[in-house]
């Protein structure tokens, strides 16, 4: 299956190259290109098994998501924020979580970690109000992952520990209002709007709070790996871009001259010097993702007690691997000189989308302070599932 789902991934390139334009115009997913990557299972990977999901292993993720992104940014983004929120659906019971994502399952949720709404308990349920932003895919999604403060009354519902009660609820995308708000400089095509929900009423039972175990068993959903396993997806989508402005930029390179020189890009020491540094930056940081994602994985599935080590290693690798896909992009589009300036040239694309992508909590420089207390002995982990 692993192999199957990556070649479907590789084999909707054309597809989503030729979509491209219209995914800039219209700022979404083409809704044919959203169908063929429903169709190939590619917005649900990390959904269990019991579910009838593929409960693919985060270095497949990796792979199937750096392919998409690799023939375009924001395919790949929606692609990635889709699958990492069908993870969450371990969190159900598996007849509830068979009931919400169909059988056979066609899972697409849009939706906020941020707890932006309000959920006010009544009798079998919640009623739920608010507004979330950065609903990325929303206009393909079929559930919306919305994460509510609980209230009693006017005011927010505290725990013992005297921090406001979060929950998270899973409400109908038909349920919802959307606002187009998504007028942006790069990363045009995820159709990430605002939405709001005003007064639905969700059964407790499509709802869970956050830092519960799961109910799905596996290293998969193991809490303590949360962040790696979803954010492993994150940075494929940085590193992808950068690929694919890096190939990109020698397609150019091999049959471009400049007005000022009759002498062939590739030919000048310049960017021969180019090309090799960001094959390097990219080639670096996506091995110490794999290394370190890898060794993570396998002390989850070995049940090593103490994670920490390995955990801090992959957050640092996938952070880090974020910014160096930046840099790579920086250097090929600068190497290009003003033939990248062009919208119609996919350089000019890779510039907006990767710097629109660092913005991702994932690449945020307090997890290198989370990390560098680990490695000093300061605090024994890098943070709890939600960072």
């Amino acid at each position: 299956m692993t192999d199957d789902v990556f070649a479907a991934a590789t084999a909707l390139g054309p597809h989503i190259r030729a979509a491209r334009e219209e995914g800039e115009s219209t700022r979404r997913v083409p809704q044919g290109l959203a169908e063929a990557l429903a169709a190939a299972g590619l917005f649900q990977l990390y959904l269990p098994r019991a579910l009838g999901g593929a409960e693919m292993p985060p270095l497949t993720v990796f792979r199937v998501i750096e392919a998409v992104s690799q023939a375009d940014g924001s395919v790949g983004w929606c692609t990635m924020i889709a699958t990492v929120f069908s993870a969450f659906a371990a969190w159900f019971p598996v007849e509830v979580g068979r009931a919400l994502c169909g059988q056979p399952p066609d899972l697409r949720v849009a939706g906020s970690l941020r707890p932006q709404g309000q959920a006010f308990p009544v009798e079998g349920g919640y009623r739920v109000r608010g507004r979330w932003n950065f609903a990325s895919g929303i206009t393909h999604a079929n559930w919306l992952h919305c994460s509510c403060v609980v209230m009693e009354g006017d005011i927010p519902r505290r725990t013992a520990a005297g921090t406001p009660d979060i929950r998270v609820l899973w409400v109908p995308a038909a349920a919802a209002t959307i606002e187009d708000t998504w007028a942006v400089v790069g990363m045009c095509g995820t159709g990430s709007q605002d939405f709001l929900v005003d007064d639905v009423v969700v059964p407790t039972a499509q709802t869970f709070a956050p830092g519960t175990p799961p109910q799905a068993a596996g290293p998969l959903y193991d809490p303590r790996l949360l962040l790696v396993t979803l954010w492993t997806a994150t940075v494929a989508n940085a590193l992808g871009i950068a690929r694919g402005a890096l190939e990109s930029f020698i397609d150019l390179a091999r049959g471009t001259r400049s007005t000022a020189s009759s002498t062939p890009l590739r030919e000048r020491p310049f960017v021969q010097t180019r090309v090799a540094e960001a094959e390097a930056i990219c080639s670096a940081a996506r091995a110490y993702v794999v290394e370190a994602v890898g060794t993570a994985w396998e002390a989850v599935c070995a049940g090593v007690p103490d994670l920490s080590r390995p955990i801090a290693q992959a957050r640092l690798a996938i952070t880090h691997g974020m910014h160096e896909a930046v840099r790579a992009v920086d250097l090929v589009f600068h190497a290009a000189g003003t033939n990248a300036l062009y919208r119609a040239h996919p350089l000019e694309r890779a510039l907006r989308d990767i710097h629109v992508e660092v913005q991702h909590n994932a690449a945020f420089p307090i997890h290198l302070e989370g990390v560098g207390k680990v490695l000093l002995g300061v605090q024994s982990e890098c943070g709890g599932p939600y960072g």
